[in-house]
C-alpha cells in the first residue's frame, strides 16, 4: 500500500509504528481486530486508526517543508520541500470536514525564509481556519510578539522546541540562528505562557544528542517553573544526517521511562496537566512516552 507508518491502539493506548518488511515482528487480522505476533506468539491485540492527514483525531499540516536554519539533528533544510498555500491548507481541512473528521487542526513549519515571514504565514493562515470553530495548535519558531500575534489570530496551543536544555549542544548543533538564540527561545517561551495560560505551552526536548539525565532533569524543571509542558523525543537520525550525529544515541526505553517517569513527578509538582492538552503531540502520544498516560 505504500504506508510508512501505522498508528495502533491497544487497552486505551496509541503508538505510531515504522512499517518494515524486514521486521520480525507481524501484523495479522484477528476477530475484527489486529495483532502483533513475532514468531506465531501473540504479543498485543487492538486495532489501526485511521488517519486523515499525518496522525488520528488531528487534520495535522505541515505549511513550509523547508528550513533556512541547518540545525544537525533535523533533516528538513535537507529536502527543500514545497510550501503549502492557504488554499491547499483550506482543502485539506474542508476534505476532512466533509468526512466527518474534523476535530482539531494542528499545524507545523519550518522557517522558508525568516521567523517573522513565517509567523505571518501562519496568522494568515489560522485567519482562514477560524470559521471551522475547532482547536487550533501551531508549532513553530517564535518571533517577536509571535505568541499575541498567534493568540489574536485563533490559536488555541502554542509550541516553541528548545531542542534541548543543554546550551553547549544547542550552540554546536544549532549554528547561525541569527538572534534566535537559546536564551531568545525560553524568553518567547514564558511570554507564550503569559498569553496562552499554563498547560497551553509546550516544548520538545531531544533525548540522545549526548545530553546528561541531570541535565534533562534541570530543564523539564526550568521549563515546568515557567508553566510549560516538555514534550521528550527520543533523537531520529535521518540518513541525511547521519555523519553529523556520529555522537548521537537513540535513547533506550529504560532511559527514556526513567526520564519521563521524572518528567511526571516534576508536572505534578508545578501543578500542570498534560490531559488538558487539545491538540499536537500531548493529545496525540503516538510518537512519545507521555507523562500520566503511558507512564
Amino acid at each position: 500500500m505504500g504506508l510508512q507508518s501505522i498508528f495502533f491502539t491497544s487497552g486505551g493506548l496509541r503508538v505510531r509504528l515504522e512499517v518494515n518488511t524486514t521486521s520480525p515482528l507481524k501484523m495479522v487480522r484477528k476477530n475484527g481486530h489486529v495483532v502483533i505476533e513475532r514468531d506465531h506468539y501473540e504479543m498485543v491485540e487492538g486495532d489501526i486508526e485511521e488517519v486523515v492527514a499525518h496522525c488520528p483525531d488531528q487534520v495535522y499540516i505541515t505549511i513550509s517543508e523547508r528550513c533556512i536554519y541547518n540545525c544537525q539533528f533535523c533533516s528538513v533544510p535537507k529536502s527543500r520541500g514545497k510550501i503549502k498555500t492557504t488554499e491547499e491548507i483550506l482543502a485539506i481541512v474542508e476534505k476532512a470536514r466533509k468526512m466527518g473528521k474534523l476535530k482539531v487542526i494542528a499545524l507545523t513549519s519550518g522557517i522558508a525564509t525568516s521567523p517573522d515571514d513565517e509567523i505571518d504565514r501562519v496568522v494568515e493562515i489560522t485567519k482562514a481556519l477560524a470559521p471551522y470553530n475547532v482547536p487550533i495548535g501551531v508549532a513553530v519558531h517564535p518571533a517577536d510578539n509571535s505568541s499575541q500575534r498567534l493568540k489574536d489570530a485563533g490559536v488555541t496551543e502554542v509550541k516553541y522546541s528548545i531542542e534541548t536544555m543543554d546550551r553547549e549542544i544547542f550552540d554546536r548543533m544549532c549554528k547561525g540562528r541569527k538572534g534566535h538564540t537559546f536564551d531568545f527561545i525560553l524568553e518567547s517561551l514564558r511570554d507564550a505562557v503569559r498569553v496562552f495560560g499554563r498547560n497551553r505551552v509546550s516544548s520538545n526536548i531531544i533525548i540522545g544528542l549526548g545530553e546528561t539525565d541531570e541535565c534533562v532533569r534541570q530543564g523539564v524543571e526550568y521549563l515546568a517553573q515557567m508553566g510549560v509542558i516538555p514534550v521528550l523525543r527520543p533523537i531520529t537520525i535521518s540518513p541525511l544526517r547521519k555523519e553529523e550525529l556520529k555522537m548521537a544515541t537513540r535513547p533506550s526505553p529504560e532511559r527514556l521511562l526513567k526520564l519521563t517517569r521524572m518528567t511526571r513527578e516534576i508536572l505534578e509538582k508545578y501543578g500542570l496537566r498534560v490531559d488538558v492538552a487539545q491538540t499536537m503531540c500531548l493529545a496525540c502520544t503516538g510518537c512519545d512516552l507521555t507523562p500520566f498516560r503511558d507512564c
